[in-house]
């Protein structure tokens, strides 16, 4: 696959929150993940592991995707969610962009950046 056609892909199963799916079919083994706020993680297993830390702590609301911004090996998309924490109950939007790289046809590296309020 093409950057272009990962970054459409990407897209298209993370509007359905098909996050397994999109885990399994467009990342690379080794894939390198790293968020603002944590530790950076290596390996699809991390990678599993915080989608599940992410499904069984938050009640997702609406999520929304834009359209990806792609140019050579790497690609951009917005998203846009409301989730409420189930532990604390609180309520609140979240904004982040996520800038991924692509090798081979597979994911190798993504980068989440939140908006800052």
């Amino acid at each position: 696959m093409t950057t272009e056609e990962v970054a459409k892909k990407v897209v298209e199963l993370v509007r359905k929150q098909a996050w397994y799916e999109a885990l399994d079919t467009l990342y690379d083994n080794d894939i390198v993940s790293v968020e603002a706020t944590a530790p950076e993680s290596q390996g699809k297993e991390a990678v599993r592991g915080k989608v599940d830390w992410w499904l069984n702590a938050m009640q997702v609301h609406s999520f929304e995707a834009s359209e990806p911004f792609v140019a050579h090996d790497r690609f951009v998309v917005q998203y846009d969610a409301e989730v409420t924490e189930k532990e604390s109950k609180k309520r609140r939007k979240m904004s982040e962009v996520g800038v991924y790289t692509v090798k081979n046809g597979k994911i190798v590296r993504e980068e989440f950046l939140p908006r800052i309020a």
